[in-house]
């Protein structure tokens, strides 16, 4: 099938990106447009969850929004972190985000290389002692949680972080040629839109491997996925898709 309209569920880039190139050697049309937002939990769902923050030695993000959240929900409750409270974050980046609330100290801060397995290996064998507690978004917390408990780290988890579906029934979905989706809540997002949504003619590209589980399980199909080694992202497989189809 010819591809001319492409929308893309993320959020526009800002200046040149691969989406470029394609726009101007394949003359395409590409929209961007988010499926759904991320925001911190409410007080009330905090409480909820019976979590004490103090009963932890460790704090884990894996987002900055996490982090947000969680300072946000200590200052509603007047919990005061104690100064000899470690964290641990996914990436250098959400590490350094930690300076709007902390001072920033190195023998208290780790971070991983943007994985949950390199952030787990920060902590290898000296911080095993520590009583982690996961600030986890609800998306991300089986897959968090699951490698915590085969490490053997004695930890608990609380959902700080929870993504929310925005509104798609705005969008023509069947007046593009394809869509781009990055993660299992854009699936979510679409289902919720149009519930009875049919794939018809409309080619799918995913992004990471439980996004294509994700569609697997609402019954539609993937043209390209990635990242492999010979399709590392989005604008990869587009690519590819594009020159395959050229050569019929």
């Amino acid at each position: 099938m010819e591809i001319k309209r492409v929308l893309i569920s993320q959020p526009e880039p800002s200046g040149a990106s691969p989406y470029t190139e394609l726009i101007s050697k394949w003359g395409l049309t590409i929209d961007f447009f988010p499926f759904f937002r991320v925001e911190g939990v409410s007080v009330r769902d905090f409480t909820a969850q019976h979590v004490t923050i103090l009963d932890h030695t460790a704090i884990v993000f894996t987002s900055r929004t996490a982090i947000d959240s969680f300072f946000h929900i200590c200052e509603q409750t007047r919990v005061a972190v104690p100064e000899t409270m470690k964290y641990f974050c996914q990436s250098e980046a959400i590490a350094v985000y930690l300076q709007k609330y902390i001072v920033y100290r190195k023998r208290k801060i780790f971070y991983g290389t943007g994985t949950v397995a390199s952030m787990v290996a920060a902590i290898g064998t000296k911080h095993r002692a520590e009583n982690f507690l996961i600030a986890c978004t609800d998306s991300l917390k089986p897959d968090v949680h699951k490698l915590f408990t085969k490490e053997k780290l004695k930890h608990g988890s609380v959902v700080l972080v929870r993504t929310v579906a925005n509104d798609l029934r705005g969008i023509d979905v069947h007046g593009y040629d394809a869509m781009a989706f990055y993660s299992p809540s854009d699936v979510y997002s679409l289902q919720e839109s149009f519930p009875e949504f049919r794939q018809e003619d409309l080619v799918f590209f995913t992004y990471g491997p439980s996004t294509a589980k994700a569609m697997a399980e609402a019954g539609l199909k993937v043209a390209i996925e990635a990242p492999s080694p010979t399709v590392p992202s989005i604008a990869a497989a587009l690519t590819r898709y594009l020159e395959d189809n050229a050569k019929k």
